[in-house]
C-alpha cells in the first residue's frame, strides 16, 4: 500500500511541474518585457533631464505612468548632485588660487517638494513648479520593483523557497547634464 501513496503522490507532483513549469517560463517573458519597458522609460527620462536641464511635474507624471503600464509597483530614488566649487583659503583668510569641485547632493525629498509642493495653488504647467538642474551636474534615477512579480512567486512555488527577494527589475541610470533649456 505504501508503494502506491508514493506512486501517486510522484505523479501528481510530476504533472503539477508538466503544467507549471510552461506557465513559469511565460511569467519569466513577462518580466523581462516589463523589464525593457522600464528600462526605455528610465533611459528617455533620465536622457530627457539630461538634455533639457529641468523635470517638470507633466515628465515625471509621464515616466511614472509608462512603468505603471507594466502592472508592477516602483520605488524610485532620484539623486541630483550638483557642482559647487569652493575656493581654497588658508587658516588666516587668504586665497590659495585654487578651488576644490564639491558636490552638494539633492534627493526625492527636494525634488518632490519642488515638482508637487504640498501648499500650492499653482497649475501643473506653473514655472514655479519646474525642478532646474546646472549644466555640469549629475542626475540618476534607479527604479526597483517593490511587489512580487508573478514569475517570482510561480518560481517560489516551483523552488520551494520562501526568502527570494522581491527585486527583479532594478533599473540604474544616469549622466551628466549637458543643458540648460529652461529659459
Amino acid at each position: 500500500m505504501e508503494n502506491y501513496f508514493a506512486k501517486a503522490f510522484a505523479a501528481i507532483i510530476v504533472i503539477l511541474h508538466l503544467f507549471m513549469w510552461p506557465i513559469s517560463s511565460a511569467l519569466d517573458k513577462q518580466d523581462d518585457i516589463s523589464q525593457i519597458v522600464v528600462m526605455n522609460s528610465v533611459t528617455k527620462f533620465v536622457d530627457s533631464v539630461r538634455d533639457k536641464g529641468y523635470i517638470t511635474p507633466t515628465m515625471y507624471n509621464e515616466f511614472v505612468d509608462q512603468m505603471a503600464l507594466t502592472g508592477n509597483t516602483y520605488d524610485i530614488q532620484m539623486e541630483h548632485l550638483h557642482k559647487r566649487y569652493d575656493p581654497i583659503y588658508t587658516d588666516a583668510g587668504i586665497f590659495q588660487d585654487g578651488y576644490n569641485v564639491n558636490y552638494e547632493g539633492f534627493y526625492n525629498a527636494q525634488v518632490n517638494d519642488k515638482l508637487f509642493p504640498s501648499t500650492s495653488a499653482d497649475r501643473i504647467d506653473s514655472p514655479n513648479r519646474v525642478y532646474k538642474l546646472a549644466a555640469g551636474d549629475f542626475f540618476t534615477v534607479t527604479v526597483k520593483n517593490t511587489n512580487r512579480t508573478p514569475a517570482t512567486l510561480i518560481n517560489d512555488i516551483l523552488l520551494l523557497a520562501t526568502n527570494a527577494p522581491n527585486e527583479k527589475i532594478v533599473i540604474p541610470y544616469g549622466g551628466m547634464i549637458l543643458n540648460e533649456d529652461y529659459d
